[in-house]
């Protein structure tokens, strides 16, 4: 049986979920015919920029203003008249498989006590829209994984905070053929937070809110609370007059990430597995945060195009194939300016949290964070 026939075999309601999930069964049949030859060689071929890639110069980089000074009072002020008048949304990744915190959706975690992910980002929210004087749009990008509990958490949120859901597609074999369990079920993932952009359109929630004078999205991870709104980070992408902005921190040893590179002639944020063998990745002193500033009409319109990364995962300890999208393509299809944020002290604007390893680590910076941006009372 061929891989259409299996996918045009699957129970009604498994092709019913799929297809509200945004799944493409062509591009599956497609990269399943990519499945030949070494698979070393075929994820460096598919995965690796052609050509050579530059670390970018120092003048690609920028910083804010320091605190209290004329300039960053006049980025601050654009930034907050902005938010006053609607036109920025902030979207939070809160997708995924749910597999890293013990099974625990994360948004559902407690990042202090008493208070989960979810709770905090809500909080903040409360706070930005009572400073604006309106209500901020909260989107949340949720996953088949999590969407059902994130929905029930928000059942007494206000009618600004909503979810919208990523794709889903199926895991396959390493011969092309659909990945099954040892219940002979099918194995359905979430794609990756390049699906973003597509998700949000499939929902509405963007096209509504450029209709109501929506200019801004502001995209983060949901662990990541040292990333909130900050009018002066808005106002300087506003001043700057860019489609897109690019929120990196300094390294430190051991982190590993995306990284601003010239290629191609442009600077994109590239993964480590995605540059060419030899290129010292330590050269670029500086890693994306995976948060990022975009223009409300070029996110809805740009015709992006992503990269599918092969990845291979064990799944009930047999090797299974996905592939994945990651939103930093988006530097791939829009000219960006890349802003250079603190990670330390309370002005910090990269707490990543993975795990309850490095939660439990970072809890004291955390609630620092909230207590100074009003997500703690």
């Amino acid at each position: 049986m061929t891989l259409r026939d299996d996918l045009a075999n699957l129970p009604a309601s498994v092709r019913e979920k799929l297809e509200t999930f945004g799944f493409d069964a062509e591009r599956l049949r497609s990269l399943a015919g990519t499945l030949v030859g070494d698979a070393t060689q075929r994820r460096n071929t598919r995965n690796r920029v052609s050509g050579g890639v530059l670390a970018p110069r120092e003048d690609e980089l920028f910083d804010l203003p320091a605190r209290g000074t004329e300039a960053f009072e006049r980025l601050r002020q654009i930034g907050a008249e902005a938010i006053a008048r609607g036109e920025l949304a902030f979207v939070v990744m809160a997708g995924g498989m749910a597999t890293r915190m013990g099974g625990v959706v994360k948004a559902l975690v407690e990042a202090l006590p008493g208070k989960t992910f979810l709770d905090l980002r809500l909080a903040e929210n409360a706070a930005a829209s009572a400073h604006a004087l309106r209500p901020v749009p909260l989107f949340l990008m949720t996953s088949d994984a999590t969407d059902a509990k994130i929905r029930e958490a928000l059942a007494s949120a206000p009618a600004h905070v909503k979810t919208f859901v990523q794709n889903l597609s199926l895991r396959l074999d390493p011969s092309g053929e659909l990945f099954r369990t040892d219940a002979g079920e099918v194995s359905p993932y979430a794609t990756g937070h390049g699906d973003l952009p597509d998700a949000l359109r499939r929902a509405g929630h963007l096209a509504r809110f450029r209709a109501d004078g929506g200019k801004y999205v502001w995209i983060t991870n949901l662990d990541n609370l040292g990333a909130s709104i900050d009018p002066a980070v808005l106002g300087a992408f506003i001043d700057r007059k860019a489609k897109l902005m690019v929120e990196v921190c300094p390294k430190r040893k051991g982190d590993r990430g995306g990284i601003p590179v010239r290629t191609n002639g442009r600077l994109e944020v590239l993964e480590e597995f995605r540059l060419p063998e030899g290129f010292d990745a330590t050269t670029v002193p500086v890693f994306n945060t995976n948060t990022f500033l975009v223009d409300a009409e070029a996110l809805d319109t740009t015709p992006f195009v992503w990269t599918y990364f092969e990845v291979e995962k064990k799944v009930e300890g047999r090797p299974a194939i996905q592939f994945e999208r990651l939103l930093q393509e988006m530097t791939a299809a829009l000219d960006a300016i890349y802003l250079r944020i603190p990670r330390d002290g309370a002005e910090s604007r990269f707490l990543p949290v993975k795990d309850m390893d490095e939660l439990a680590a970072r809890r004291s910076e955390i609630e620092a964070v909230a207590r100074d941006r009003g997500m703690l009372k």
